[in-house]
């Protein structure tokens, strides 16, 4: 696969999303309620592209407790509570953004390498912890 860009396409960062889950241990994509998402046995990751009432293309990722808050709470254009999972502490994360808010590759890896380690058992993390 070719180098992925620094930022997603707006219009279509599906390719890049999939290509940076993927490339984590164990990883399976699979259609949950009609969108792209990523198990690890439970999913971490969901793409979000206008469904439920959305304003932005994003994508719904677990985090570990207290980020949701953090993250919402310092950036609320580029972060946010999703409706349906973020009362577990799922964070939201805006993908059509432009110039210096939107995402990037190197912060969107972290997010959602986190989102991994919220649901992956220990064999896992340490498979993740050794390739990296």
């Amino acid at each position: 696969m070719s180098e992925l860009a620094r930022h997603p396409d707006p219009a279509d960062p599906l390719p890049w999303l999939r290509a940076i889950c993927l490339s984590l241990p164990e990883v399976t994509e699979k259609l949950s309620h009609g969108s792209p998402s990523w198990f690890l046995r439970r999913m971490f990751a969901s793409y979000d592209h206008f469904h439920h009432g959305a304003e932005h293309i994003s994508v719904w990722c677990a985090a570990p407790p207290g980020a949701q808050e953090e993250l919402v709470a310092e950036d609320p254009a580029r972060f946010f509570r999703p409706p349906y999972v973020g009362h577990r502490g799922w964070l939201g994360v805006v993908l059509d953004g432009t110039g210096d808010g939107a995402a990037d590759r190197d912060e969107l890896t972290e997010i959602l390498t986190d989102a991994y380690r919220t649901v992956a058992p220990r064999t896992l993390l340490s498979r993740l912890d050794g390739t990296r």
